[in-house]
Parts: structure tokens; sequence; C-alpha cells
């Protein structure tokens, strides 16, 4: 809505079906787990795999994707990863806002990074990730960037 007005940048898939890897796909599933019990989100994940492991893609391997790897072992965050960077950069930029009252420009990056909140938490309770009365609260953000999700 704000952004986005200059092209995407990401990441594109491998073109084939890794054929390549020696790890089975239970050893896969042990190595997302233990990086999820090291405290790594999701995505974090799936980048150590790819850049130290060699392995391009857990689902071509596995048939699953990390966060349905994370959900059977009870190891998925609480919060969608999404919307935990997104509390995490509107507790920054309160932070920032203490310090720097009169800096406008970034207090209308707040306003639009807290709408953001609200209208990712609303697909979210619809979509029944997040329970029914979940509100976004700047002192409740803080404890969960504190406490990591």
């Amino acid at each position: 809505m704000y952004a986005r007005k200059r092209g995407k940048s990401r990441s594109k898939k491998p073109l084939t079906k890794a054929t390549w890897i020696e790890c089975s796909s239970e050893e896969v599933e042990q190595l997302v787990c233990k990086l999820a019990k090291n405290g790594y989100p999701p995505a974090k994940i799936g980048l150590i795999l790819r850049d130290q492991y060699g392995i391009p893609s857990v689902r071509d391997i596995t048939g699953k994707k990390i966060l349905k790897i994370l959900k059977e072992h009870n190891l998925a965050p609480k919060i969608p990863e999404d919307l935990f960077n997104l509390l995490k950069r509107a507790v920054i930029l309160r932070k920032h806002l203490e310090v720097h009252k009169k800096d406008f420009h970034s207090r209308r990056g707040l306003e639009q990074i807290e709408n953001k909140i609200r209208r990712l938490a609303e697909y979210y309770i619809h979509k029944g990730i997040l329970p029914e009365g979940w509100k976004y609260d700047p002192e409740k953000a803080k404890l969960w960037v504190q406490t990591g999700g």
C-alpha cells in the first residue's frame, strides 16, 4: 500500500527439483527442528539450510513447508513471522520517537506500520491463526519483542 513502487526484489526458487542432495526427509526435518530450538524463525531456517547445508528447498525434499514441520513438532512461533517483524519495527520506532519528539516523518511511518499491523492481525484473526480478541497494544508488543514472540 505504501511501498513497492519500484519493483520487487526476492530470491527465486530452484528451477528443477534437487536430486543431488544426499539428505533424507527425516534428516532435513531434524535439522529444521534443531534450528528452531536454537531460536531461529522459519525464514532464517530456510536461509541457513540453503547457505550452510546446501538444501535449496525443504518442500521439495520433505513435501512439507518449514512452518508445517514446526507445527507438527510444536515449535511454531505463537505470532506469525511477518506480524512479529512489524511489531519489532513499531517498537524500535516508538523508542526512537521518545528521544526525537519532533521527528514527524517517523511519526507518520509509525502510523503506517501500526495500520499494517492492524490489517494483518485482522486477516490472521479471520484465518484462525490469532485468537478472536487479539488487539494491537504497544506495551504488549514491547513485551513480545523482548521475549522473542
